[in-house]
């Protein structure tokens, strides 16, 4: 049984397991996508995305948090001076794991995870949504109001026009 056992140990040792971890961090920090089998891309995306939450509030704290786990003070600056904005305002999922079929050599499940802000191809067409609440008329009730608003303020400026028009 496995009750309690949060996260994939993939087969490693503990010192083994945290290396490679924060190898993959970097990687995934400096290139934004990476591609490596579904089961490290899944404990890979457990392991970043607390790192990148931290990153979102810039103190000497939570930079010494990050860099005790990455252990590279370049990665570290990235994410915190370049990362971290772009994903400001997005309240969590910072990655994305996308399944691409099965490797040849050991036909291991392959997959690429990559960082949902800076795919080009996905967000091209997506214009920035307006924040809106739930209070408020709904959107019905404004379509017919500004349906009558539009038909009264049109309708005097075309009886001007034809006026105008009957006296020259």
């Amino acid at each position: 049984m496995r009750h309690g056992k949060k996260f994939n140990h993939l087969s490693r040792k503990t010192a083994h397991r945290k290396s490679m971890l924060a190898n993959m961090a970097c990687s995934l920090i400096e290139h934004k996508r990476i591609n490596t089998t579904v089961a490290k891309a899944k404990a890979l995306q457990q392991f970043v995305e607390p790192m990148i939450t931290k990153s979102k509030e810039d103190t000497t704290h939570n930079r010494r948090i990050v860099y005790s786990r990455l252990r590279q003070k370049e990665v570290v600056a990235e994410l915190f001076r370049d990362v971290a904005p772009k994903v400001g305002d997005r309240p969590g999922g910072y990655t994305r794991i996308i399944k691409l079929g099965n490797r040849l050599g050991d036909n291991a499940d392959m997959a690429m995870i990559e960082l949902v802000d800076y795919n080009e191809i996905y967000n091209a067409d997506k214009q920035p949504k307006k924040k809106t609440t739930r209070r408020g008329r709904s959107k019905k009730s404004d379509a017919v109001v500004d349906t009558t608003a539009a038909a009264a303020t049109t309708a005097p400026v075309v009886d001007k026009k034809a006026t105008n028009e009957e006296e020259e």
